[in-house]
This record gives structure tokens, C-alpha cells and sequence, in this order.
């Protein structure tokens, strides 16, 4: 019951965090979601464009030459 109750809270969080949240806290909650989804069952359409976020944005790090703060990665 409680994992219910939380993939519940996670998922009207992302589908607000678009108009709330930055990229960054969207892809947190993403990560969030997913993680909590990994245990088990079909995926949900929110977990299906969770993946598809994280995925998004492992592409776009692995093209990045300097970190969130602005540092040179190497």
C-alpha cells in the first residue's frame, strides 16, 4: 500500500513538474519514478516518458563539454 501511495504522489509530481519544476528537478523525479516502477509490472505512460526523458538526457550529457556549473569536464 505505501509503494502505491508513493508511485501515486510521484507521478502527480511529474505531471506537474513540467509547469513547476526546472529540467533538472524533472529529470530527478524521472529518475524518482522509474526507480520506484523498477520492482516490477507494466510500465505506466508516465514511466514510459520517464525513460524517454532520462534517455534525452544521457545523450545530451554525453555531448556536454563542461558540467552544470560551468567547469570543463576534462
Amino acid at each position: 500500500m505505501a509503494i502505491l501511495l508513493r508511485l501515486t504522489a510521484i507521478t502527480l509530481l511529474i505531471v506537474a513538474s513540467p509547469v513547476l519544476a526546472g529540467e533538472r528537478d524533472q529529470l530527478n523525479a524521472c529518475k524518482t519514478l522509474v526507480a520506484a516502477q523498477s520492482s516490477g509490472g507494466r510500465d505506466t505512460p508516465e514511466v514510459t516518458r520517464c525513460r524517454q526523458i532520462i534517455k534525452e538526457w544521457t545523450l545530451r550529457d554525453s555531448r556536454m563539454s563542461v558540467d552544470e556549473q560551468g567547469r570543463p569536464l576534462r
